[in-house]
C-alpha cells in the first residue's frame, strides 16, 4: 500500500511545484540583501590567491584590482577577531569612503590623504571592501573567508 504522503510529495516534485523550504528562502534573501548594485567587482591580483597569502604573525595579505584601483589589505586575526588594515591606490579622490563588510556587520571608513583605511574587532569568517567614490559606481572586493 502506498503512503498518501509520499504519493502527494512525488506528485509535486513531478509538477516542479514542492515548496521551498524556508531556510533556503532566508539564506536566499540574506544573500541577496549583501549585493551593492551597481558596483563593479575588484578580483584578485595574479600575485594573490582569492583566499590570501599567508604572511607573518597569522597576518594575510591580499590584493584586488579592478576599474583602476587597486585594493592592498592586511588582515590580522587576534583573540577570535579580525582586524583590517588597508590602502587604495591611486587615492580614489576627496569625499570617498570604504565599507568594510561582513555578513552581519558594517563599518564605514574615510579614506586618509595616502588611501589607508583601519577597521577592527570585525568577527572572523567573510569579509569584502567597497570603495565608493563621488560620481563613480562603487568598487567592492570579492568576498574571501578570514579564519582564525
Amino acid at each position: 500500500m502506498i503512503n498518501d504522503e509520499y504519493f502527494l510529495a512525488a506528485l509535486r516534485l513531478a509538477a516542479g511545484n514542492d515548496p521551498m523550504p524556508g531556510h533556503v528562502s532566508a539564506a536566499a534573501r540574506d544573500a541577496y540583501g549583501l549585493r551593492v548594485p551597481q558596483a563593479v567587482t575588484a578580483a584578485p591580483a595574479e600575485s594573490a590567491t582569492p583566499h590570501g597569502v599567508r604572511g607573518i604573525d597569522g597576518c594575510q595579505l591580499v590584493r584586488f584590482v579592478a576599474a583602476g584601483l587597486t585594493f592592498d589589505l592586511e588582515v590580522t586575526v587576534g583573540d577570535g577577531l579580525i582586524d583590517v588594515a588597508g590602502q587604495i591606490v591611486p587615492h580614489p579622490g576627496e569625499g570617498t569612503h570604504v565599507d568594510v563588510r561582513t555578513p552581519h556587520l558594517t563599518l564605514t571608513r574615510r579614506l586618509a590623504r595616502t588611501g589607508q583605511f583601519a577597521a577592527t574587532g570585525l568577527p572572523p569568517g567573510w569579509l569584502s571592501v567597497v570603495c565608493h567614490r563621488p560620481g563613480h559606481p562603487p568598487v567592492q572586493t570579492r568576498w574571501v573567508r578570514i579564519r582564525p
